[in-house]
């Protein structure tokens, strides 16, 4: 199971180790050293005879940041600090449940998310023997704008029996929206609103600790793309996809073409066809696209995860893209199936784009992350290109993929090799008939 480490410990603030070791039940912990409250939280036995206070606690000096956050405790009264402890553990408000954190909060609110962090970090023995009565949860993570999370038990929807995540959690075993993980759950305490998980067992099936000493998602081999994305539509232009270029779970395909060619509105289809799927953690990125375009999407059955409008810089644009595709990545790389959607690449500077197409890939001994983007021509580096043809397009010709321009590399892993040869025929046909 996750626990503690004296480092981690030793870097933290006194004013967070004090709520942990209120949380795991060590007596007079306010009269502690540092040195000997951080032993105390690990179980080991005191370096030397603890002191008592003699009015402030002693603390090592902060860095300047720290510093100009946070009042020196040596400087508060007792009973003020004891009502600054009351509101730190206080729940998080429903606002957050809902993944609707306020864009501003108070100091005192600030204060109080960073220390129910704390409480929730706590794997010590002592915090489980205070808390036998609590269940073990598993459900689905969804991260919240403010780095804390809940674990939702009946996801998507929230429920009453969904459990908080700390923020100092999320952080440790870097979890993202996505994940499914297990772990023993404490009653609310005091004024808690929500359950809290006290430790991280498992992640996406295997231990916490595992998961979070993996390989880094680049080390990691790859293999070309095995498993179809069955599309499952009756769209005309999607069964062409589906059958003559085929999309892999590990897949970089782009959807190609000229102006008003129906990029846009494909990948729109795309995405309903694959929203809502178990296997699959479907994100959707909007970057450089109208302000229009990103209140249609909005509409749609996958939030962005991101939008931008054309008026963003390229830097803010491959930023935001970077922070989805990473949080797809780590889910991959836990052995999960992540599915990324692009709108548009063409925004990007070229080095940015092809960065973020070629972070999809299919691990031999993990899960996949598959791009799906949109671009105005072809990067280099596509396992498929779908490319669409404006004629067809203009004059409301079905399908409109260009079959020429169009294709798949080893289309023969993923639908076989009659599939590859009825693909090339196909192919070929389209040539001779222009």
């Amino acid at each position: 199971m996750a626990v503690l480490e004296r480092s981690e410990l030793e870097a933290s603030p006194l004013a967070d180790l004090h709520a942990i070791a209120n949380e795991v039940g060590i007596d007079g912990f306010r009269r502690l050293r540092k040195a000997d409250l951080i032993s105390a939280i690990l179980g080991e036995p005191p370096a030397e005879p603890a002191e008592k206070d003699t009015g402030g606690d002693e603390e090592p000096a902060r860095s300047p940041r720290t510093r100009s956050r946070r009042t020196p405790r040596s400087r508060r009264s007792a009973p003020a600090e004891e009502a600054e402890e009351g509101a730190e553990e206080a729940a998080p408000a429903e606002s957050e449940r809902n993944g609707d954190a306020p864009a501003r909060r108070s100091r005192r609110g600030s204060r109080s998310t960073r220390t129910t962090a704390a409480q929730g970090s706590a794997a010590a023995p002592e915090a489980d023997s205070a808390d036998a009565e609590g269940r073990v949860a598993e459900g689905v993570v969804e991260v919240l704008g403010n780095g804390s999370a809940f674990l939702r038990v009946d996801p998507p929807e929230p429920s009453d029996q969904d459990v908080y995540i700390s923020a100092a959690q999320v952080r440790r075993c870097e979890l993202v929206t996505g994940d499914r993980v297990a772990g023993p759950v404490r009653t609310p305490r005091r004024s808690e609103r929500y359950p809290s998980l006290v430790r991280i067992d498992t992640i996406n099936g295997a231990a916490a600790d595992s998961v979070a000493d993996g390989a880094r998602y680049d080390e990691l081999p790859v293999a070309w793309p095995s498993e179809r994305i069955a599309l499952g539509s009756e769209h005309p232009t999607l069964e062409a996809i589906e059958w003559l270029t085929p999309i892999g779970q590990g897949s970089r395909a782009v959807i190609t073409g000229a102006g008003h060619t129906g990029k846009s509105d494909t990948l729109r289809r795309l995405l309903d066809a694959l929203a809502g799927r178990d296997e699959l953690e479907v994100s959707l990125v909007l970057i450089g696209v109208r302000p229009e375009e990103i209140s249609q999407w909005q509409e749609g059955p996958v939030p962005p995860a991101a939008a931008l409008s054309f008026a963003a810089s390229p830097d803010s644009q491959s930023q935001a893209l970077e922070r989805v595709l990473d949080a797809a990545k780590r889910f991959a790389a836990r052995g999960g199936n992540a599915l990324v959607l692009i709108d548009t690449l063409d925004g990007l500077a070229p080095q940015a784009a092809r960065r973020a197409l070629a972070a999809a890939r299919n691990l031999r001994e993990s899960g996949s992350l598959t791009v799906i983007a949109t671009a105005a021509a072809p990067l280099g580096g596509e396992t498929t290109v779908i490319a669409l043809d404006a004629a067809l397009t203009s004059t409301g010709g079905q399908p409109i993929l260009d079959l020429v321009n169009s294709g798949t590399l080893r289309p023969d892993l993923l639908v076989g090799e009659d599939g590859a040869e009825a693909i090339a025929k196909a192919r070929a046909a389209a040539i001779e008939s222009r």
